[in-house]
């Protein structure tokens, strides 16, 4: 519904001249957002987003000055360790985010991309498919695209089925334009939210995988020793057992 809206709206006015839907021509600047989690312990999900993130720099080319911003410790220590240089860095969000915690993000991308900063914004997240599997993703921010550009993103105003191509007809107060300088901002906002709420859930199936899986070899590992133990007890007990036998018939034949 979101984008149905931007997109009725785009159609009435020039949208080359809001900065938030402007392409650059050459693409110099980038600035990157990369989504990871503040503790390990969560199976491969640091380490997935983390080359999927490292894959893109690469992509990108050496041609291309990219600056990051890392939501959570291990990105932002990979970054480092990198020699990668990060614009801002946000920790403790993970656990229960909020979207009031979020705002500070989504207005520090619009503010670097609407200043001409960057030529282009992109975001790293994991996105949660189910509790068995979580995907990688890198989406185009900004400048905002058509809906089939950014469907990557669980279902934030992105509906990409083509139903009805007919589109409503709208009386904007008091301007289209003005209507878009609301609207815009916050559904920027509202997809970084949403990126880093599947970024949690992500990270939450994760580790309860994770966790699972070495319960599961602690107690294979216990059920090993418990045998070998046993197995060693058993030999024990034998051993004496006979030398007690062979001293008793020593002391019979003496």
């Amino acid at each position: 519904l979101a984008w149905n809206t931007v997109i009725s709206i785009g159609s009435k006015i020039d949208t080359s001249m809001h900065p938030l839907l402007r392409e650059q021509k050459e693409l110099k600047r980038v600035l990157l957002l990369v989504i990871s989690s503040d503790r390990g312990l969560a199976g491969g999900f640091n380490t997935n987003i983390l080359r999927k993130t490292f894959e893109q720099i690469k992509q990108l080319g050496s041609e291309v000055e990219i600056q990051t911003v890392c939501v959570g410790k291990r990105s932002i220590d990979a970054m480092r360790r990198a020699n990668r240089p990060v614009l801002a860095s946000f920790v403790d969000m993970a656990n229960n985010p909020k979207f009031e915690d979020v705002l500070p993000i989504g207005r520090l991308l619009i503010d670097e991309f609407t200043k001409g900063n960057y030529d282009k914004v992109l975001v790293a997240y994991t996105d949660f498919v189910s509790a068995l599997t979580q995907r990688p993703v890198i989406l185009e921010l900004l400048p905002l695209g058509t809906p089939e550009q950014t469907a990557g993103l669980g279902n934030v105003g992105q509906e990409v089925e083509k139903k009805d191509t007919r589109q409503a007809e709208y009386i904007f107060e008091p301007s289209p334009q003005t209507v878009l300088d609301r609207i815009l901002p916050r559904l920027v906002e509202t997809i970084v939210f949403q990126a880093i709420l599947e970024s949690a859930a992500s990270e939450h199936s994760a580790r309860m995988m994770a966790m699972r899986s070495a319960t599961d070899a602690a107690k294979d590992m216990l059920g090993d020793l418990t045998f070998t133990y046993n197995q060693a007890r058993q030999a024990g007990i034998t051993q004496e057992i006979a030398e007690i036998s062979s001293g008793a018939a020593a002391l019979e034949n003496a």
